[in-house]
């Protein structure tokens, strides 16, 4: 499911809806919109910021669109929502007990995980780290 990306502006929550990336060589400033990755030296506005857009003196500004409206939802959303609804609905919940407060003389229960099944191409696992076999193996 594509996630929805924020604002780049400091303490704004709505969702971005333009990209603004920055030409220093020639001074200019393109807005255009919203792009299809995260891309690090470009920043993602909300429609408010985008309109709002003003630049250094001397600098040219390039709209590649008038209007940004926000992306409504795909199709590939929806069925990757419903997947991981699923997906969680077979997952069997693992209750464990509420932690006792510190001063008390009994210790916290202890929970263990099973480990998650190998898939092709492993042979083994040891905390985060995975063994692939080799190429001769």
């Amino acid at each position: 499911m594509r996630a929805v990306r924020q604002c780049s502006r400091s303490a704004c929550d709505r969702a971005a809806v333009a990209t603004l990336t920055y030409v220093y060589a020639d001074s200019t400033v393109v807005l255009g919109p919203l792009s299809t990755t995260v891309e690090p030296h470009a920043y993602d506005l909300c429609d408010v910021h985008a309109d709002r857009l003003t630049v250094p003196r001397g600098w040219d500004v390039v709209r590649l669109a008038t209007e940004f409206k926000p992306a409504s939802p795909s199709n590939d959303d929806l069925v990757a929502l419903a997947d991981a609804v699923r997906e969680a609905s077979r997952a069997k919940p693992q209750h464990a007990a509420p932690a006792q407060r510190p001063s008390s003389a009994a210790p916290a229960p202890v929970t263990h995980h099973l480990p998650e099944p190998l898939v092709d191409g492993e042979i083994g696992r040891r905390g985060h780290l995975r063994v692939l076999k080799g190429e001769g193996e």
